[in-house]
């Protein structure tokens, strides 16, 4: 119980094992991050969009309330 097996393991490079661990990463295809990009940008825009009239309506609700 508690016995470290990592011992008995032959020891790799830190450089060899990243270069292992690189050769099993799938990279999208172009086609794939242009459509997550754009996908991203509209969604940035119309919840900014949101954001501003929602500021805009809360700001005016205070001053309203502010001048009664």
């Amino acid at each position: 119980m508690g016995e470290n097996k990592t011992e008995n393991t032959p020891k790799v490079s830190w450089f060899d094992g990243l270069k292992a661990e690189f050769k099993k990463i799938v990279w999208p295809d172009k086609k794939s991050v242009g459509k997550q990009t754009i996908t991203v940008v509209v969604i940035c825009v119309i919840l900014g969009i949101i954001i501003a009239v929602l500021d805009y309506a809360i700001q005016n609700g205070v001053d309203f309330l502010i001048n009664i």
